[in-house]
């Protein structure tokens, strides 16, 4: 159907989950640009009201908006909305969301002209540096709508396209369109010379996909594209065509890389044919499931998740590896119109290093087995069903994520095992050839001898070496394949019951909202919610166990540690089945306190508890595994703080924290460390214990009683009195403290600096706390925008600042900042997971303050602007008595801590932390 502006539009194209309420409708304008509109009844969903100045409807409103990082926020006009009522000169809305956009063109980095590479990415930030309908620099962010926070800007380049994004007030939409369309596609070119300008007329001709979430009916949002896209011009519709002549790398090759930290990682990579059109089929996931699991979305940092399967628990076992992962990244480069590139990963020990070509042999051994067993329709129908209770019981992201994610992806691609094509594995297997692989070590162990190169970019060195022909033959057709490989067992953790506990369930439990402590004794708290909002068959269960003298002095934190990481050694097998039918664990340590996260679909859940609780419970570490694992500790340890802004976070905390062990100090202790001392130590560990935890989600009481009761019948140990658990101060710094920690940077070619500034205001108090908290960020929201658009964006100081004072704020521009803050804090939690983090953030904090948002908007309502301003010239005023502050400075390489010095007259400058800390008084822990 068309009509209405469009030569095409459908309802029913887009396939969603049966558990999606939003409404979707694509269309195609006549100058071919596409657009998906989304209506989302949710963004007003609630009585809850919040309150915005209002001139009259044609006063242009002025907003000031927080950016961080590549997030911008921008200009709107206030447009009537149907939702928007007069109530006593104010505007009200209802909203529980915000409205987003997103707007994906087909050029990215691929179309960079040879003299210009990165000439998308650098476009991607020149579009906020002004333009004919916005000169002024960083304008997007000072124009805005009036309430901070109401436009959140992000951009990303990709192979072969970018993606801008938006989160904006619902109130907003329209305007915010307005501006992408401005902004993003006609203006820019006015101002451009050269190959920008090139660059830019290819991306007005190539513009995919425009996406709108709104609350708005659909025929509104089409109506709204129409009028503000409809008179871009149509162009000549280039769909770039990429092609690569010859091979993408050298075969029978071997490159050394040498890296900065102290690490050993085998990268053995093939190319596939591009795969878009087989996406249905899953043929390479099919081959990462067995060769080493692919984790999407589990860290935007990296490629694949950390986790392995039965390939890797023979080189687990021989003391090779420490970790193997595997598949085709999601990233544009590894999923492009010229090939798939699918990687294997192997973080080696040292042992590994001197055996990679046996590994490599035993991973074409794995191939051959393979080859030889033929794929299993079993294994793809596991994948299969995983793929769709996925997708019927997908949890919501944030809108802006969704909206980008959506400008790029349909919804049920990403899910969907649907075509079983035995060939395709068959055929895809058939790149796995020596011929094609190539071989990536890094590593910062070199031989001094050897001839380098120097990579043109960053310098870096490496060396190229020849694999033998026999070698490649070798490889080619395993004379032998290990008994020990084989395929996986079927998965044990895939539920079957996708019940909803909350439609059985009396009204006086459905209608709580904050978690209830349901048991209270010596050994056990556990705080409970069940989840009435999502209706999702999924539940989320955190503990932290306390350990008897797991943090008393440094040895004892050290060995914590190394049982920690032994645990989850021992964990790895069971987690990885776990999470493949998406059931996720995860363990950690926190000074003295185990951390234990089992989230997911809830089926399998307490099931999954009772045998991780019975690991952690009686195992003891193997001799080799304690060698390999040891070996892993010290290389983490030599490689903390090779970052500085990581460094100046740690340097902080060590200044702060009364108890804080340091890196030299527990690598010094761990070198002399046997597997007896370990297991001396495990016993007394694990002898008194005290558990605190939180069930949320679709779990009745009595199923969280019932974890309760697997902890209990487990971990038969006495309790843990709360005067042997560990307890962190912080320090109380003095009034009118200016005090500054230098140190240079770790890694000693590294040229960046990194100051950061900690202000010490008040210790949390009763009924105070949420007020001093409503000053601090609303301090916050106010200064974020200028203080980066001055520090990273005019004066170019640096590329990550975070948060100054800001002079001449008008009165108007406060209460918009204020009215936007109280809207954030009201804001819905977009997912169990986040409602979930919330909780246990305030478990883990010992405040207990379930509805500490709530609170602090309503503190927020009270606070005028000379509360603020008495508040900045209190506590951050350099002259005032309570102005507590510390500067940790992390110095770059080719600076000169000594001669700073001399130029930090008032501050009085720790040269030794020990003594500095003896000295102290420190605040009684919360903990």
């Amino acid at each position: 159907m068309g009509g209405n502006g469009c030569v095409w539009s459908s309802d029913e194209i887009v396939i969603k989950s049966p558990n999606d309420k939003r409404l979707y409708r694509v269309i195609e304008l006549e100058n071919r640009l596409c657009a998906l509109l989304v209506h989302d009844p949710e963004i007003y969903a609630d009585d809850s009201s919040k309150t915005l100045e209002n001139n009259t409807e044609e006063d242009e409103e002025t907003f000031d908006d927080e950016y961080e990082d590549d997030e911008y926020e921008d200009e709107e006009e206030d447009d009537e909305n149907d939702t928007e009522k007069e109530v006593k000169g104010k505007r009200t809305f209802s909203q529980t969301k915000k409205a987003a956009a997103a707007m994906c063109v087909g050029m990215g980095s691929f179309c960079d002209p040879v003299e210009a590479q990165g000439l998308a990415h650098f476009l991607e930030h020149m579009l906020f540096m002004g333009s004919t309908e916005f000169p002024d620099e960083n304008e997007c962010g000072r124009r805005g709508d009036g309430v901070a926070g109401s436009m959140i800007v992000h951009c990303r380049s990709g192979a072969s396209h970018e993606v801008y994004d938006f989160l904006v007030l619902e109130m907003l939409m329209k305007n915010g369109l307005r501006f992408q369309k401005k902004n993003f596609v006609m203006d820019v070119v006015v101002e451009l010379d050269g190959n920008l300008r090139i660059l830019v007329f290819q991306m007005n001709v190539v513009l995919v996909v425009l996406l709108a979430i709104a609350a708005e009916p659909l025929d509104t949002l089409q109506s709204w594209v129409v009028e503000l896209f409809a008179n871009i011009r149509k162009g000549t519709q280039i769909k770039p065509q990429f092609t690569v002549e010859g091979t993408i790398w050298k075969a029978g090759k071997l490159f050394r890389l040498e890296a900065v930290k102290d690490v050993h990682i085998l990268d053995l990579t093939w190319t596939m044919p591009c795969l878009h059109q087989e996406y249905l089929k899953k043929s390479e996931d099919y081959l990462a499931h067995l060769l080493g699991h692919e984790e999407r979305n589990v860290d935007p940092g990296s490629h694949f998740s950390n986790i392995t399967v039965v390939t890797s628990d023979d080189l687990l076992c021989r003391g090779w590896a420490t970790s193997i992962s595997a598949g085709v990244g999601d990233e544009g480069m590894h999923r492009s119109s010229i090939a798939y590139i699918f990687v294997m990963s192997i973080h080696l020990t040292d042992s590994g290093l001197e055996k990679i070509f046996d590994i490599i042999g035993f991973v074409y051994q794995y191939i051959k087995l393979l080859r030889q067993v033929s794929p299993q329709k079993w294994i793809f129908k596991e994948l299969q069903d995983i793929g769709n209770m996925e997708f019927r019981f997908a949890e919501e992201q944030p809108q802006d994520d969704y909206a980008a994610e959506l400008a790029e992806h349909v919804i049920y691609g990403e899910y969907m095992y649907e075509v079983w094509d035995e060939e395709m594995i068959k055929h895809l297997l058939g790149f796995f050839m020596p011929e094609n692989m190539r071989i990536d070590v890094v590593s910062k162990s070199f031989a001094k001898s050897q001839d380098f190169h120097y990579e043109p970019w960053f310098g870096s060195r490496y060396t190229e070496e020849d694999i033998s022909p026999s070698l490649m033959e070798l490889w080619r057709n395993p004379p032998e394949i290990d008994v020990s490989l084989q395929l996986p067992s079927q998965n044990e953790f895939i539920p079957t019951d996708f019940s909803i506990r909350a439609n059985d369930i009396s009204n006086d439990l459905v209608t709580v909202s904050s978690p209830t402590c349901i048991i209270d004794e010596p050994l056990i708290r556990f705080w409970y919610k069940l989840d009435n909002t999502f209706k999702l068959p999924r539940a989320n269960t955190y503990f932290r166990i306390n350990l008897k003298g797991g943090y008393d002095n440094v040895k004892n934190c050290i060995l914590t540690e190394l049982f920690i990481h032994l645990l989850k050694d021992e964990l790895n097998e069971i987690i990885y089945q776990a999470s493949v039918a998406k059931l996720e664990t995860s363990v950690s340590i926190f000074s003295d306190k185990l951390e234990l996260k089992v989230y997911g679909f809830n089926d399998k859940l307490p099931v999954l508890l009772s045998k991780v609780l019975a690991i952690a419970k009686s195992f003891l570490p193997s001799d080799d595994r304690f060698k390999v694992i040891k070996e892993d500790v010290v290389r983490t340890l030599k490689n903390t703080n090779m970052k500085p802004l990581s460094h100046s976070s740690y340097l902080r905390l060590q200044v702060l924290c009364q108890s804080f062990y340091d890196v030299d100090e527990k690598l010094s202790i761990l070198h002399g460390l046997s597997l007896a001392d370990l297991m001396a130590f495990i016993p007394e560990l694990r002898s008194q214990l005290y558990i605190e935890g939180l069930c949320h989600g679709n779990l009745s009481q009595e199923e969280a009683i019932h974890i309760s009761n697997i902890f209990k019948s487990i971990f038969s140990v006495q309790p843990l009195p709360i005067e042997m658990r560990h307890q962190e101060r912080v320090i109380c710094l003095p009034s009118g403290a200016n005090l500054v920690r230098n140190v240079s940077v770790k890694n000693k070619c590294e040229t960046n600096s990194v100051i950061e500034l900690y202000f010490q205001i008040e210790q949390e108090k009763g009924m105070e706390l949420t007020r001093l908290k409503a000053l601090i960020d609303l301090f916050d929201e106010i200064l974020e925008e200028p203080f980066f658009n001055q520090l990273r964006t005019k004066e170019q100081l640096g590329y990550v600042v975070e948060c100054s004072p800001r002079e001449g704020l008008d009165d108007e521009s406060f209460e918009n900042y204020r009215s936007g803050l109280m809207a954030k804090l009201l804001e819905k939690d977009p997912s169990l997971t986040y409602e979930s983090n919330r909780f246990w953030n305030q478990i883990t904090d010992k405040r207990y303050m379930f509805d500490q948002s709530q609170k602090e908007a309503e503190d927020l309502k009270s606070i005028k602007k000379n509360d603020v301003i008495s508040w900045y010239k209190t506590y951050l005023q350099q002259w005032s008595p309570k102005c507590r502050r510390l500067a940790v400075r992390v110095w770059g390489c080719n600076t000169n801590i000594k001669e700073s010095e001399k130029h930090s007259k008032s501050a009085l400058v720790i040269e030794d932390l020990t003594a500095f800390k003896l000295s102290s008084e420190f605040y009684q822990s919360l903990c």
